[in-house]
């Protein structure tokens, strides 16, 4: 199975790894004591502080191998250096228009820093794979789950390199 490179801002990325250091710097270490303590104090069928210290570590741990395989895989790409600044691609903010005069702007982000309630919308979504490589006034087509529609770019801008 080929695998899509996972790209990412370096915002993104940082986030991933401030996540990563707070659960296995911190949140961890405190459970494997709550864990510990729970342990010496008899009998752990009935011990809440244990059953539930073990579960949670367990969520923690598949959460700390989930980040690490996200980081390992990671392609760091700053929009800010992006050469052709006349097209949509990674890290792109787009302002679209669709058939009923309606105004949407979308960043174009990494898949595990997306969030559409912010109009952060992952790169390999169905709307942004629609305007990868788009210019200004350029109309593109996008199948949504309410059906098809089609979306006029209006503007294209990226973040300025600091």
């Amino acid at each position: 199975m080929e695998q899509r490179p996972n790209f990412i801002t370096p915002a993104g990325y940082a986030a991933l790894k401030a996540e990563y250091d707070q659960l296995f710097g911190d949140e961890r270490p405190k459970l494997v004591e709550v864990i510990s303590w729970a342990a010496g104090n008899g009998d752990r069928s009935e011990n809440g502080d244990y059953i539930y210290g073990r579960k949670r570590l367990r969520e923690i741990d598949r959460r700390l191998g989930w980040l690490a395989r996200r980081m390992k895989a990671a392609q760091i790409v700053d929009p800010a250096r992006q050469q052709d600044r006349s097209r949509v691609w990674f890290g792109a903010t787009v302002t679209i228009v669709d058939e009923e005069d309606r105004e949407r702007v979308l960043t174009l982000t990494g898949d595990d820093e997306a969030d559409a309630g912010s109009g952060r919308v992952g790169w390999n979504a169905p709307i942004a794979r629609a305007l990868r490589g788009a210019a200004v006034g350029d109309l593109r087509r996008v199948m949504l789950p309410a059906g098809e529609k089609e979306y006029e770019v209006t503007a294209i801008t990226y973040p300025d390199a600091a």
